[in-house]
């Protein structure tokens, strides 16, 4: 059910609560206009989720109320007023938002110090930025590998940028050996965004054997990492990866964190550059203007 057709739900709920029991006990009475838009002010002042929620108990009362009359009455307003649909719409997706941002701010809250400062994590950037850009991948990501260049230029561009790398490999189990791989990389002393950027630049299917050819080119054992890659602190790497992403009800990549929002898929980089520029503006991702 769309939220325009759940807004009309409510409509008519509101409605037969106003003038169901007169419509019941007297005739069929004029449309008075005036009554009838004070009542939808009301309503869209007031409406909220939990309002939907009410407006899907009341359907005996309204099928109570002759057709004849309510009809005429809910299309009268209306026919006066297009508008009031779309006013409706953009007031619960008002709604919708703000208790979307409230609960991205309760878990991340209660997720903190392993979103943002867990020791297994990359950290590129300034290490001591005054914003974190947060972002959940998987090497075999389309959207990721499309994103890489507007990684690549918030780095170079923004010297105040702290940008947190967390490994999440869901597509596939070729995936998982990338992962762990990485998570070696990033423990070692080696360039983890030369080695970052080799496995979304490359033309197959990234796996344990990419990610080791991309290591190797770096200076590191293909061999230790490989005997290294299945021990229990690389596993709790990505576990810990997997553990934020069910709390925050991430499943998909690209996903960043800025803030307390959780942003899902590639924006781009304006929108990115928008975000950060709005939190050393209010420290929020949104600023009220």
């Amino acid at each position: 059910m769309s939220r325009v057709t759940l807004a009309l739900v409510a409509l008519v709920g509101i409605l037969a609560g106003a003038f169901g029991y007169s419509a019941l006990n007297r005739p069929a009475p004029q449309t008075d206009i005036q009554a009838v838009q004070a009542l939808i002010d009301e309503a869209i002042s007031a409406y909220d989720a939990k309002q939907v929620t009410q407006a899907s108990s009341i359907p005996q009362d309204v099928a109570a109320i002759d057709p004849a009359v309510l009809n005429p009455l809910i299309e009268s307003y209306l026919m006066s007023d297009p508008k009031i649909l779309q006013r409706m719409s953009v007031a619960l997706d008002t709604t919708i938002q703000a208790e979307e941002r409230s609960q991205a701010t309760t878990a991340i809250a209660s997720m903190r110090e392993a979103i943002f400062n867990d020791p297994g994590q990359v950290v590129l950037g300034n290490p001591d930025g005054d914003v974190t850009l947060v972002e959940f991948f998987d090497y075999n990501c389309g959207y990721c590998r499309a994103a890489l260049p507007d990684m690549a230029t918030l780095l170079a561009e923004d010297p105040n940028l702290r940008i947190v790398l967390k490994e999440f490999p869901i597509l596939s189990n070729e995936s998982i050996d990338a992962a762990r791989i990485a998570v070696l990389v990033g423990e070692s002393d080696a360039d983890y965004w030369s080695f970052h950027e080799a496995l979304f630049t490359s033309r197959s299917q990234v796996d344990k054997q990419v990610a080791l050819a991309a290591a190797a080119e770096l200076g590191l054992s293909p061999v230790a990492l490989e005997l290294d890659m299945g021990t229990e602190a690389v596993s709790q790497t990505i576990q810990t990866s997997y553990e934020i992403a069910r709390a925050l009800n991430i499943t998909g990549t690209p996903t960043y964190i800025i803030g307390n929002e959780i942003i899902p898929g590639a924006i781009g980089i304006d929108e990115l550059r928008s975000r950060i520029a709005n939190m050393r503006k209010c420290g929020e991702t949104q600023c009220e203007s």
